[in-house]
């Protein structure tokens, strides 16, 4: 069993960055690809970003490219999700997921990762 903790949201204005963190612990995750989603009410899980467990492939939605950076840390089983020039339609409740199932690849859809932590809220104000 995998438990996934995110941390670092928060409230900012417009333009500002955040680092947001997910610690994993119970079994060790550096063989698996991670991620982040976001969601608001009323919609679907949105993928963010990813990453290989080696972290030698990043891959995130179009709308995030050029702002938002993935990257892991292994020996300390974190993955962190860089933030950058936040807009008020990033708002949402950002997760970290983890994927058994794929080592080399990066699912971009939810149903492919099978562990989730509970949400860090990160809201952007105008």
């Amino acid at each position: 069993q995998v438990q996934l903790v995110e941390s670092g949201g928060g409230l900012v204005q417009a333009g500002d960055s955040l680092r947001l963190s997910c610690a994993a612990s119970g079994q060790p995750v550096s063989s698996y690809t991670m991620g982040w989603f976001r969601q608001t009410p009323g919609k679907e899980r949105e993928f963010v970003a990813g990453i290989t467990w080696h972290g030698g492939r990043t891959n995130s939605a179009d709308a995030m490219k050029g702002r938002f950076t993935i990257s892991r840390d292994n020996a300390k089983s974190m993955v962190y999700l860089q933030m950058n020039n936040l807009k008020p339609e990033d708002t949402a409740v950002y997760y970290c997921a983890l994927s058994w199932r794929f080592r080399d690849t990066i699912p971009i859809f939810a149903n492919e990762y099978e562990y989730w932590g509970q949400g860090t809220q990160v809201t952007v104000s105008s």
